[in-house]
């Protein structure tokens, strides 16, 4: 098995860390480009909280969103559906969840678009955990075997499907998956006996593997290829009244996104590390070295017609989509392109 999947045996066990918290932020008023944006209070609601969105939480302890004169009020929706609605209601100003999203609420009739102004991961951030481990694993091994999988839908059950019809495996005929569970608490029923294989997102799949009840044996990210996994959205009515803070923010992100290309997992988890307190430091440095070796995160946020193509096509691949939105209707570059230079 790859050295992706194999962890430093001193590693402290984790306590219950088997699902997401959420976490509020506020920065102070700064200049940002000689334009002072009078620390203005956004709120941004994130569909889970989880070590895979390292960049953002990079440019939040970093100072970056603070300096951007940004006050950034955090909040996790816990489901990209419960995110789209805080958004479309005005109760969030920026959502962070799979553009899907974007794409069914425009599908929907939405009359004011929720549009992706930036990408964040280019490779989906969950893992297949099995009860034994397996240094020869195949997805054929998967056939006639029942998994707790992701809400239909939505773009962890959907990438997974995809890896699954890649390797010649049928959804719906040759294995069982079980749909019915909550988010977040997929690992709690795994550990408690439900289900031969699990998919599950960090930390969750390596709580599994410290408390012996679960072994990764394969990544969906690596097996997937790249796809448009998460992305930062707003109301096209929110993103044409404060360009200036759409700016900010996306400048922020940016340096998030930097970072973590250029520093060390050690140095990136000692960064987001009070944005994970129930995560020890070494198993926090392990999980943010897997995604960095998987190639997880973009160099820049900038949501290219190509990703959102083939996110299409996987949505159309998965039998949700019913029209294809432009890639002009959804998608904005204005401010990824500024924030990385081009």
């Amino acid at each position: 098995m790859s050295k992706l999947f194999h962890f430093k045996k001193n590693i402290l066990p984790l306590c219950s860390v088997l699902c997401v918290s959420a976490f509020l932020f506020a920065g102070c008023a700064q200049q940002d480009g000689g334009k002072a944006v009078s620390g203005k209070k956004v709120v941004l609601n994130e569909v889970a909280h989880s070590i895979f969105y390292a960049p953002m939480y990079v440019a939040i302890e970093e100072g970056y969103f603070k300096d951007a004169g940004i006050d950034l009020e955090v909040v996790t929706g816990f489901g990209a559906d419960k995110t789209m609605t805080a958004v479309l209601s005005g109760e969030a100003d920026i959502g962070f969840m799979g553009p899907e999203t974007t794409v069914y609420a425009q599908n929907e009739g939405a009359k004011d678009a929720v549009v992706n102004f930036a990408q964040l991961t280019q490779r989906a951030g969950n893992f297949l955990v099995a009860r034994e481990a397996a240094d020869d694993f195949k997805w054929s091994d998967l056939k006639g075997k029942q998994i707790l999988g992701g809400r239909a839908g939505g773009m962890p059950e959907m990438v997974f499907e995809f890896v699954l019809k890649k390797n010649n495996i049928d959804p719906a005929t040759d294995v069982m998956i079980d749909q019915s569970i909550d988010f977040g608490s997929t690992a709690a029923a795994f550990s408690g006996g439900q289900g031969d294989y699990t998919v599950e997102f960090e930390p969750s799949a390596t709580a599994l593997e410290l408390e012996n009840a679960g072994h990764v044996v394969a990544s969906v990210g690596v097996d997937s290829g790249y796809v448009p996994y998460t992305a930062f959205s707003a109301k096209e009515s929110y993103i044409n009244e404060n360009k200036e803070i759409l700016q900010s923010f996306t400048d922020a992100l940016q340096k998030g996104m930097e970072y973590v290309n250029s520093h060390s997992s050690k140095e990136i988890a000692k960064s987001i590390e009070p944005q994970f307190p129930d995560t020890d430091k070494d198993t926090l440095t392990a999980i943010v070295d897997r995604y960095k070796e998987q190639d997880t995160w973009k160099t820049d946020v900038i949501f290219s017609e190509e990703a959102y193509t083939l996110l299409l096509d996987i949505l159309e691949d998965s039998g949700t989509l019913t029209e294809r939105p432009p890639y002009e209707t959804l998608i904005n570059t204005e401010f990824a392109k500024k924030a990385s230079g081009e």
